[in-house]
């Protein structure tokens, strides 16, 4: 069953890939954009990034200006979809794994 999983989840990540690459890069871009903003480092900058994405939100690194706050809110959206992306696909990819199974046990 989890080799099946396994191979369902990597077509499914072929498949969507574009979309998760694009909503990556818009992640990453909005958070350098605000990170130059805001003169905060690099790893400031990614640790930002991924902190307001994920919807985390610890408050330690926060921006102070008008822009990169909206920047935040676009980071914390497209993030928003990039959880809904995964779990879409991740629960495709079981569906997809028990059918097999199913096909599987119904052969022999």
């Amino acid at each position: 069953m989890r080799r099946l999983f396994f191979a369902a989840l990597f077509q499914q990540v072929r498949i969507v890939w574009p979309i998760f690459s694009g909503i990556l890069v818009v992640m990453v871009g909005s958070g350098i954009v605000a990170g130059q903003i805001e003169s905060w480092r690099i790893g400031e900058t990614l640790y930002f990034t991924f902190v307001t994405g994920l919807t985390i939100g610890y408050g330690d690194v926060t921006p102070k200006h008008a822009i990169p706050r909206i920047l935040a809110l676009l980071i914390g959206l497209c993030g928003i979809v990039l959880t809904g992306l995964v779990a879409a696909v991740t629960v495709q990819a079981l569906g997809a794994a028990d059918r097999d199974r199913a096909e599987q046990n119904d052969g022999s």
